[in-house]
């Protein structure tokens, strides 16, 4: 650049300064003078402070300039053979612009989740007259160096930050030569702490399932970065948890389904650094009904009129709640509900008119079953106790007929008459005479049989008598039994 200078009788000394510089560059301030000066005998000043410089010289050699050598100078001549007589040059400031201003540390995403990956960016401008210069840039935790070093990128990836990581952040930027360079303010990244989004997909779209069914469970999670390894746990009591460990991934299949595998299922997921663990997933399985076995109370299945029966129906297996009902001949009795697998009864009176099949049923939903039939018979008392009755008038009647038929017979005997004083009248008269038997036993008295065999319950007697003939007694030879004569029961 071209430099006019302009000499006044008056100047003795002129100090010459290069147009405006940036930071790093290397400035040099020469002093001149109209006639050949010493260079002993000049002093350089700064801000009116005299400096001291290595060896004599016209020229101020101030290497590397920065922002704080912006300031005025000037130099001195003092003839040798003069005391107190020093010549001064005029004042000159050195210009010293910015090379780059401070850089700016920038954070992307500002506020960072746990476990999410972080940019940091240095970031400042050259001039357009120095955008040759070339810039490095490094990057600060806790004034520890990030990476391996300073590079040439001005952006710096942190791929998981987390919050023991949320400290001061820094960064600068310096040319290649290291001759300036500069820092950025500290700045604390606020990193907040991850809230795992977790989504649990079911198949059946149920949390009950039938026991056989398939079960499918998928656990996906939003907002925690990966790789993520999953770990399923199936809770079956507040204090009990199994993990499962022959599931490593996002999916649990469970091919057949059975009454064991009810319980509450979460995942958990692991990223190396932290583990997230989603909510329960509560899981019931329904178990259908087994057929149901009905008992007697009394184990007997002929009862009386008037007793007491109770009917136990009861399914080994089913899910709760199971609904039992009680049936006569397909008519229902009542019903009644439990969630114990203890069974349900049931309480009725017995009557003539309720022998027949006796059922139960169970039913939880998944399909009612129906027990095999029990056959009760009841005894009807009061046609039992008829054969008595009917017995005992027979009886009391028999008993009237003989009485009638010996008064007959005393009666005949007694007006038929044996003569008392007749002597005219013999045995040997040819007149049949009624006979006369002696150590003949009276007419046996009929004794009356029946039987409690209700087809027969008729009682036949037979009573027959002998009418007195008109021949000898001894030739008669009339036997007692024929008077009176009893016919037992055919």
């Amino acid at each position: 650049m071209p430099v006019n200078l302009v000499f006044y009788e008056e100047a003795f000394l002129i100090l010459r300064a290069p147009p405006p510089v940036f930071e790093g560059d290397s400035v040099v301030l020469r002093c001149h003078g109209k006639e050949h000066i010493a260079p002993k005998t000049l002093t350089f000043y700064k801000n009116d402070q005299a400096l001291e410089l290595s060896r004599p010289s016209s020229e101020l050699y101030i290497r590397h300039v920065n922002l704080q050598d912006n300031d005025e100078y000037k130099c001195t001549h003092k003839k040798p053979w003069s005391w107190g007589n020093i010549i001064s040059s005029n004042m000159v400031k050195v210009q010293v612009q910015e090379l780059f201003p401070h850089p700016v540390l920038m954070v992307r995403p500002p506020q960072p989740i746990d476990g999410s990956p972080v940019t940091l960016t240095c970031q400042t401008q050259l001039p357009a007259q120095r955008s040759d210069v070339q810039l490095q840039f490094c990057f600060f935790r806790n004034y520890q160096a990030l990476g391996s070093g300073c590079s040439s990128s001005s952006e710096f990836h942190i791929p998981a930050i987390w919050t023991e990581d949320s400290m001061w952040y820094q960064c600068k930027a310096e040319t290649k030569n290291s001759q300036v360079g500069k820092q950025s303010i500290e700045f604390k990244i606020p990193v907040q702490r991850a809230f795992a989004d977790f989504q649990t997909r079911i198949v059946p779209a149920s949390q009950s399932v039938f026991e056989g069914q398939l079960l499918l469970l998928n656990c996906s999670i939003k907002g925690v970065p990966g790789p993520l390894k999953f770990s399923w746990y199936k809770r079956e009591m507040p204090n009990k948890e199994t993990k499962i460990l022959k599931s490593s991934e996002a999916e649990l299949k469970i091919s057949k389904v059975n009454i064991g595998d009810a319980g509450e299922y979460y995942c958990e997921a692991n990223n190396s650094r932290r583990s997230f663990v989603s909510k329960a997933v509560p899981i019931t399985v329904k178990v259908p009904v087994s057929q149901p076995v009905l008992n007697l109370s009394t184990g007997r299945t002929r009862a009386h009129e008037g007793d007491l029966m109770t009917l136990h129906c009861q399914s080994q297996r089913g899910s709760p709640y199971i609904l039992y009902e009680f049936y006569y001949e397909n008519v229902s009795l009542g019903n009644s509900s439990t969630l114990s697998g203890g069974g349900a009864s049931f309480n009725f009176s017995m009557s003539t008119e309720r022998s027949g099949n006796y059922y139960c049923t169970a039913d939880n939903g998944l399909g009612a079953q129906r027990s095999e039939a029990m056959w009760i018979s009841v005894l009807d008392m009061t046609k039992n106790r008829s054969i008595p009755v009917a017995a005992g008038i027979t009886v009391g009647l028999l008993i009237t007929a003989v009485g009638v038929f010996l008064f007959y017979c005393w009666f005949s005997r007694k007006a038929g008459g044996e003569p008392a004083s007749d002597d005219s009248r013999s045995p040997s008269d040819s007149e049949p005479q009624e006979p006369t038997y002696y150590n003949v036993p009276a007419c046996i008295e009929l004794q009356p049989v029946y039987s409690n065999d209700p087809k027969e319950n008729v009682i036949y007697t037979e009573v027959r008598r002998t009418q007195p003939r008109r021949k000898h007694a001894v030739q008669e030879s009339e036997s007692p039994r024929s008077r009176c004569q009893m016919a037992e029961k055919n």
